[in-house]
């Protein structure tokens, strides 16, 4: 059986098939994880500001500008 020369460098389609099988880089997870706790955090306090701040009037207005 003969061989059959070929034009392509073995060498360089080596190093493609290396580099193109590279594993993914894994992605950091804790400025997720840390963004998502500092809105979580901000929400609750903004919803327990909202809860226990005192309403702007406590009287209708009308009953402001009663007429004797």
């Amino acid at each position: 059986m003969a061989i059959i020369d070929s034009a392509l460098d073995t060498e360089a389609l080596a190093k493609a098939r290396a580099l193109l099988n590279l594993p993914a880089p894994r992605q950091r997870l804790w400025p997720v994880v840390g963004a998502a706790g500092f809105f979580a955090v901000s929400a609750l306090a903004f919803a327990t500001a909202m809860i226990l701040a005192p309403p702007l009037t406590s009287t209708p207005i009308a009953a402001d500008r009663a007429v004797r």
